[in-house]
């Protein structure tokens, strides 16, 4: 079955950072459209033109390559200019982050676009979404929270910029809570209000948010910190870097300092993302490093210790991004493809069941949610590539007795993927430009 979308423009709305939300239907020129694919068996649609102001574009949808019914593309989008760099979901919205200063808001599973957060300053790396509260990090090594509203209307607000300015001008405008590098990786402990900052300048922040406060500041790794996750149940903090460690890190009881309590370290080269897989009887740490391997670590329930459990197969170059629902781990690749893992109930073994394969670049960021489904699990996945497009996919999981099938089918479609990347190993410049230069790929 073929899949395509209608090719509409998205109007790059040139705002300042204080500007009122502007409601969609106070925006000028027409609405911009996103239509999620069908099933066609007619000539490809006309694609209109895109407006010379938009730095977006609908691509049209190829045909899956797989034999399995278990995923398809919904829809593509291209930009014109600069990579995506960061993915947030939030109540039936998605956040994309670009290079640009405009962080584009679209609603799910069709991704209409929904309005637009204009901030001073670009680069956004890293998104986090949690209630009503977006976090965004920015070139200028600060990090913007906002208030947003996803009713009829997307509204936003912006509460304050960590750290905040000092009130006294005379005083330099850089603050010493700020970080030195660019901010790479969010994370937030729900019950305590804190969220965590890591930056390439190696360090984590803690601040709370209540007050606008940093309360904690370490230096955690020995070259950048690349990922950050918090197990919600107890507070721990799970940071990673570019110098082939985990660390686990946790509150000194009574204060707001953190400390060393085990370092993970089972790769030699460096790694990019991190996962958690939390329920209430198991616990999984996932870590993607550049070698394509995923490890993963298995919490004793009695000890609290993390032992390691193997690693995940099936990557050809490095793991740039991760993410855990349930007992599905999803894993994105240098190497282009979105594998799709399930651990098995009770076990450590994990199994692939799908490889999604559709972007033409590295893939650098993942998000992804449950889809309710009376029969099989459903989830709805976002990915973006360097290629510059974001992609989304819906991933029907069925259940077990087709799993043999799912991976027989996976096993031939992977045999013709090996002779395709043998006859054509180098997949996009930026891959090509990393292995010249042996500069992460960031």
């Amino acid at each position: 079955m073929e899949y395509y979308s209608n090719q509409r423009t998205l109007w790059d709305f040139i705002d300042e950072e204080e500007r009122n939300p502007i409601p969609l239907d106070q925006m000028s020129e027409s609405d911009p459209q996103f239509s999620p694919s069908r099933p066609s068996s007619a000539s490809m649609i006309q694609l209109s033109p895109p407006s010379p102001d938009s730095p977006w574009t609908l691509s049209p949808l190829h045909p899956s390559s797989s034999p399995s019914l278990l995923y398809h593309c919904v829809a593509a989008l291209h930009r014109h200019e600069g990579n995506i760099l960061s993915i947030a979901v939030l109540r039936g919205i998605v956040f994309t982050g670009s290079e640009s200063s405009c962080i584009r808001v679209w609603r799910q599973p069709e991704c209409v676009e929904r309005g637009n957060v204009k901030a001073k300053s670009g680069e956004v790396r890293a998104l986090l979404a949690y209630g009503n509260i977006l976090f965004t990090t920015h070139k200028d090594y600060k990090v913007r929270v906002w208030n947003v509203s996803v009713s009829e209307n997307f509204r936003y607000k912006k509460i304050t910029t960590l750290p905040r300015r000092s009130s006294f001008p005379l005083f330099s405008r850089t603050s010493s809570h700020q970080h030195k590098d660019c901010i790479s990786c969010l994370a937030y402990y729900h019950s305590e209000g804190l969220l965590y900052t890591g930056s390439w300048d190696r360090m984590v922040k803690a601040w709370r948010v209540s007050d606008k406060k940093c309360v904690d500041s370490f230096v955690a790794h020995e070259d950048n910190v690349n990922a950050i996750v918090v197990n919600q149940e107890d507070g721990c903090v799970f940071t990673c870097s570019s110098d082939g460690s985990v660390k686990i890190w946790r509150r000194v009881y009574g204060e707001s300092s953190h400390t060393l309590t085990m370092t993970l370290k089972f790769q030699p080269s460096p790694v990019n993302a991190l996962a958690l897989s939390w329920s209430p009887s198991s616990c999984y740490l996932y870590s993607g490093s550049s070698d394509g391997f995923i490890n993963f670590w298995e919490k004793e329930k009695v000890s609290g210790r993390f032992n390691h459990g193997g690693f995940l197969q099936g990557h050809r170059f490095g793991v740039l991004c991760l993410v855990a629902v349930e007992r599905l781990v999803f894993s994105g690749s240098e190497d282009t493809t979105i594998r799709v893992w399930r651990r098995e109930e009770g076990s450590c073994f994990h199994v692939c069941l799908a490889v999604l394969d559709g972007h033409s670049g590295p893939v650098r960021c993942l998000a992804a949610c449950p889809e309710m489904e009376k029969v099989v699990m459903g989830f709805l996945v976002y990915s973006a590539s360097l290629d510059r497009t974001f992609r989304v996919w819906r991933v029907k999981v069925f259940p077990g007795e087709t799993k043999v099938n799912l991976e027989e089918s996976q096993r031939i479609d992977q045999k013709s993927k090996i002779m395709e990347y043998e006859t054509s190993p180098v997949l996009s410049p930026s891959w090509v430009e990393r292995k010249l230069h042996g500069n992460p790929l960031h």
